[in-house]
């Protein structure tokens, strides 16, 4: 991960390249997370993924199924 000031996205904003996530500074202290939208839409995918793994994991608790009933 790179990691630059504001001033440094505002200059290059128009030629930033994405090839890693890009963190932005503001005084010193980290303020943005730049990425590819590529990599955003992946991020998100993951994360329904993980919310379906949640709730499924939340409904089994409620209701004892068996493995083959849970996979029908």
């Amino acid at each position: 991960m790179k990691t630059e000031t504001v001033t440094y996205l505002k200059e290059h904003a128009n030629s930033l390249e994405l090839e890693e996530d890009l963190l932005v500074t503001k005084k010193g202290k980290p303020a943005y997370m730049v990425q590819s939208y590529s990599d955003y839409e992946f991020q998100q995918e993951i994360m329904a993924l993980l919310k379906l793994v949640k709730l499924s994991e939340k409904t089994l608790s409620s209701k004892e199924l068996s493995l083959d009933e849970a996979f029908e």
